[in-house]
């Protein structure tokens, strides 16, 4: 990856770390169906009126919203609705470490159907020194079994599945299409797929949202979903599904930082190993670092 690749997958990975600090704001007050609905129709709305003002057309085929249909399941709401319920019985922190396994997941699906997205070393041993970075940036003591649903966990990893499933499924049928366009179908199918569910079981009319709830859901439809899925597909375009999961490694980056200078919370010498396990695993997937060790000149990764 160049330069500016780097530099989209490390901003993309700025906001949606900063969204799990909006997201536990929410959650106080709403219910996880309801945050998750929230979160597509803000930046449904945002999106819309972005389009609208730039006069740019949004497609009308059956094709074209069959897959952005399909997008939105698979980006949006499963993920969005199974983390925002697993949340609710496990903490933020075992919750990152587990999204962390997208990267895996992405590997391993990419490889299987999608003949450019080779499983190389390089890619292997990055995937593994990262999510080990993640596990000692958390903490190793909050993967402990006692006392963690299971359930809440197996969310987690589908919901990480999914999310790496949508990555190898836009790289095959929709990066085509205006990164704009896109987002907001995306979002837009999210919150259909979303709204029955979020209406039947948490009647969201009986919650009683704070200012401070308004805000976070409004700084998670715009930061995290609205000004970060146009970011997702250009990169997608540009990197490919593999590499653009290398996002969730750098979340918890985020989320530690944010503890520390907003929460007030210290840092163990555990943050410091596991940021530098993190670095060390995304120049491994780029593919400089093993080539320089091997001493050789082959640029696959």
């Amino acid at each position: 990856m160049d330069g500016r690749s780097w530099l989209g997958l490390v901003l993309l990975g700025s906001v949606w770390g900063s969204s799990f600090f909006f997201f536990e704001i929410a959650l106080e007050t709403l219910g996880p169906l309801t945050v998750a609905l929230g979160r597509v129709v803000v930046a449904t709305l945002m999106l819309g009126v972005i389009l609208a003002v730039i006069r740019t057309p949004v497609p009308l085929t059956v094709r074209f919203w069959g897959s952005i249909a399909m997008m939105g399941l698979l980006n949006n709401a499963i993920p969005f609705a199974l983390i925002a319920q697993a949340q609710t019985e496990i903490d933020s922190g075992l919750a990152a470490i587990l999204n962390a396994t997208t990267p895996v997941f992405s590997v391993v699906v990419a490889s299987l159907l999608v003949r450019q997205e080779v499983l190389t070393s390089n890619r292997v041993l990055g995937v593994t020194l990262g999510f080990a970075g993640v596990v000692t940036l958390i903490g190793p003591d909050t993967l402990s079994p006692v006392g963690v649903s299971p359930t809440a966990q197996a969310l987690v990893l589908l919901g990480a599945l999914s999310y790496a499933s949508a990555g190898v499924f836009a790289r095959a049928f929709l990066t085509k299409h205006p990164f704009l366009v896109s987002s907001f179908g995306q979002v837009t199918t999210a919150a259909l797929w979303l709204l029955p569910l979020a209406l039947v079981l948490e009647r969201p009319w009986h919650a009683s949202p704070t200012a401070e709830t308004w805000g976070a859901v409004i700084a998670i439809g715009t930061l995290g979903t609205a000004l970060a899925y146009p970011l997702y597909f250009l990169l997608l375009r540009r990197i490919g599904a593999t590499n653009l999961m290398l996002v969730t490694l750098i979340n918890p980056v985020v989320a530690v930082i944010l503890g520390v200078f907003v929460l007030g919370e210290s840092l163990a010498w555990t943050t410091f190993a596991g940021m530098a396990l993190i670095l060390v695993g995304l120049l491994a997937v780029d593919g400089r670092l093993v080539r320089r060790l091997r001493g050789t000149t082959d640029t696959s990764s």
